[in-house]
């Protein structure tokens, strides 16, 4: 889906006071019912990560750990039953995956008299079990589950989602006949920073010459495409030529402006492909540099 900058921006001025919660995206959806459930979630993700950068430093205070970590003693003790740290998060407008990161944090810390190493920490969020305080491990799980855009649970979820995009890009290759190789073909050749398909018989999308793909499972803003940009596209561009950049939850429609320069923007699976050479033609990948090398 194409967003104009004004629709764009009209989303995130709603979500500058949600919460990323699962009932908060409920409303956005509402609010915006023409929009996917995806791409909206994309955004959100995104807006709230720009969010959190910019105060999540005086959460990590030493005085503000100790209140929150008080706060959360006093009311899991007056009602162990309530999700107290999901609403303590929300209360103070952190994700209630990083609360929950922070307090245990500070739980173990209290234990052993020292910082908990991150493996035991990570294992810990990922299984609440594994906590000693059963209370607290109940607050620990119902942070993970309830959180959108922070946590192992989306971690995991948005893992899943870009294999599952990445697989549905090789199929429809497959479904076209088209020759190609994918990032793990090009790893075990030698090449680092590549993209997720390089076609050996390039192609011609909506007139532009296409060499390479890479899939997008999130909605390209200004942001994470200026950022992709500058770290993966034109790197790829400057060793493999044009290519196309696929957004499955769609982006900004004034990003698609580099087009004459070789990369090109779409939303889905371009329909309008058209082989631009024989296919016992294959393109030459080219030599790899050293610093290239694994």
């Amino acid at each position: 889906m194409r967003l104009s900058r004004a629709e764009y921006k009209e989303i995130v001025r709603w979500t500058e006071q949600l919460r990323p919660t699962r009932q908060c995206m409920k409303m956005l959806k509402d609010r915006f019912p023409n929009h996917s459930q995806s791409t909206l979630l994309s955004i959100f993700s995104l807006e709230y990560q720009k969010r959190t950068k910019r105060t999540i430093s005086r959460h990590h205070a030493s005085d503000v750990i100790e209140s929150h970590y008080q706060r959360y003693l006093s009311e899991a003790k007056a009602h162990p039953s309530a999700p107290v740290l999901l609403e303590l998060a929300n209360e103070v407008d952190l994700s209630p995956a990083l609360m929950a990161r922070i307090i245990l944090e500070r739980f173990l810390q209290g234990l052993d008299g020292e910082m908990p190493s991150k493996t035991v920490l990570n294992s810990m969020l990922k299984e609440p079990s594994l906590i000693p305080d059963p209370i607290l491990a109940k607050n620990i799980y119902q942070c993970t589950i309830n959180d959108c855009c922070y946590g192992p649970l989306v971690d995991c979820i948005k893992h899943a989602i870009g294999q599952e995009h990445e697989v549905l890009l090789r199929d429809k290759l497959n479904e076209r006949n088209l020759s190609f190789l994918d990032e793990n073909q090009l790893r075990a050749m030698g090449y680092d920073k590549t993209p997720d398909i390089i076609l050996e018989v390039p192609v011609a999308v909506e007139g532009h010459i296409v060499h390479w793909i890479e899939s997008k499972a999130s909605f390209g803003d200004d942001h994470s495409h200026r950022t992709y940009l500058n770290e993966q596209f034109w790197s790829y561009w400057n060793r493999f030529g044009p290519g196309l950049v696929i957004y499955w939850y769609g982006f900004i429609g004034e990003l698609d402006c580099q087009r004459d320069r070789g990369i090109l923007l779409k939303d889905c699976f371009p329909t309008d492909i058209v082989t631009l050479c024989h296919a016992t033609q294959h393109y030459q990948l080219p030599e790899i540099a050293n610093e290239d090398k694994e």
